[in-house]
């Protein structure tokens, strides 16, 4: 889960809930430029962060009663094992999405690594099952990435104010993509979707309480309090 520590208390955005935010983003993608196995490419964006929920998962507290955030956390082999069981069952070409989001988010990581390893080895085969080139491959995970650090900007508030810009990432092109916050909306450049103007939406939790006896009194707080749908505009400038 995503934390954000804000004035009315710990600011929650489930891996879900991110995960859907970079799927809306990658769905306005300029269909000149949306890879070959686009509808795989759109699926696997949306759902690549799937495996964790925040109902079910532990730990979800820290040693101080505080809520983990995502960036906090360390591989997890059940869950990277389960979240690559879950792709495989749908599509060849998905499973090697997932495949390499997890060896970029965990590739630095040697409780990884004898995993990461494992996945090396099967992208041979899973190409050739999905009758896939990795040029193919390679672009729509780069639009997969960019999607997801795209969301992931927006959901830690890491959007610097007073119109500075940052960089979001790569594109399937090699372009590097800006942007920055006016007034009115997030502005992207230079502009890579099929419109000029849309509108995305995530939800929040807003928990009041910051420390926590157990995962149990958090989980439980969690699925107690209210829903907020924040709605955000992102446009050409």
């Amino acid at each position: 889960m995503i934390i954000n520590y804000t004035e009315k208390g710990w600011q929650i955005i489930t891996q879900r809930g991110h995960g859907l935010l970079a799927g809306q983003i990658c769905a306005r993608w300029k269909l000149s430029d949306q890879p070959s196995r686009w509808t795989e490419t759109l699926i696997a964006t949306a759902e690549h962060d799937d495996v964790y929920n925040e109902f079910e998962q532990n730990p979800l507290i820290d040693e101080n009663g505080a809520p983990i955030n995502f960036i906090e956390t360390r591989f997890d082999l059940d869950a990277s094992t389960r979240l690559m069981e879950m792709a495989l069952t749908k599509n060849r070409f998905i499973a090697l999405l997932i495949n390499r989001h997890v060896r970029f988010t965990h590739g630095q990581d040697p409780m990884a690594q004898e995993f990461i390893s494992t996945l090396k080895k099967q992208e041979r085969l899973w190409l050739k099952e999905a009758e896939a080139t990795k040029k193919e491959l390679d672009m729509a995970y780069e639009l997969l990435e960019f999607c997801d650090a795209f969301s992931l900007l927006i959901c830690q508030s890491s959007i610097p104010p007073e119109g500075r810009r940052i960089e979001i990432s790569c594109g399937p092109d090699g372009t590097p993509y800006n942007l920055y916050q006016n007034k009115k909306s997030i502005i992207v450049e230079p502009w890579p979707f099929e419109v000029n103007q849309f509108e995305v939406s995530f939800e929040t939790r807003t928990i009041k309480k910051l420390q926590f006896k157990n995962d149990e009194e958090f989980r439980l707080m969690l699925k107690k309090c209210a829903v907020e749908r924040l709605t955000i505009v992102i446009a050409k400038m």
